[in-house]
């Protein structure tokens, strides 16, 4: 995965991470990133491999599908770690809200710091913008240990999820 890269960086966030736009001949690649999220949850079933690989994929058609009707205009984005693709990172931006819609790392570049980097190039785009941030969450999600101490708080128990919202200072209010 490390050298599948279509096109130069769109934005630098720091010396060694940038954003490229996803373009359509991505699409297997986001299904692997998104594929990756959920081993430890296939490794829980007793399906073949083929099995878990169409339900997977069934899955990315899904959640695709919802977030291109439910959030018009979004960017859609891979993460590179020094020219490496490292994730993907689905942002919408609203005159009040940056909603992280998605942050997903595969697995060599968890735990490694590149997930607090990348919060805190979007906090920094949404204090520069007086924009509150949010980011639906499992509940069970190790990440939200991160949320905490970034200054994300709990404004809604959404059953399996959480809505978590940072405020920039001086940010208008963004209701929910």
């Amino acid at each position: 995965m490390h050298n599948e890269l279509a096109a130069p960086p769109d934005t630098m966030l720091s010396a060694t991470i940038a954003l490229r736009a996803a373009t359509p001949a991505d699409r297997p690649l986001l299904a692997r990133i998104y594929a990756s999220t959920r081993e430890h949850e296939m490794a829980r079933v007793a399906w073949s491999a083929e099995q878990k690989a169409s339900f997977l994929e069934m899955q990315f058609q899904a959640q695709d599908a919802h977030y291109r009707a439910h959030y018009p205009g979004a960017e859609f984005y891979l993460i590179l770690q020094q020219e490496a693709v490292a994730g993907r990172l689905y942002l919408h931006c609203g005159a009040r809200e940056l909603r992280i819609m998605d942050l997903a790392l595969l697995a060599p570049f968890r735990n490694a710091g590149l997930g607090g980097a990348i919060f805190a190039s979007l906090l920094a785009r949404a204090g520069a913008g007086q924009q509150c941030v949010t980011i639906h969450v499992e509940k069970e999600n190790r990440a939200r240990a991160l949320y905490a101490r970034l200054g994300f708080r709990e404004v809604e128990d959404r059953g399996v999820y959480l809505l978590l919202r940072w405020d920039a200072p001086g940010a208008n209010d963004c209701a929910h």
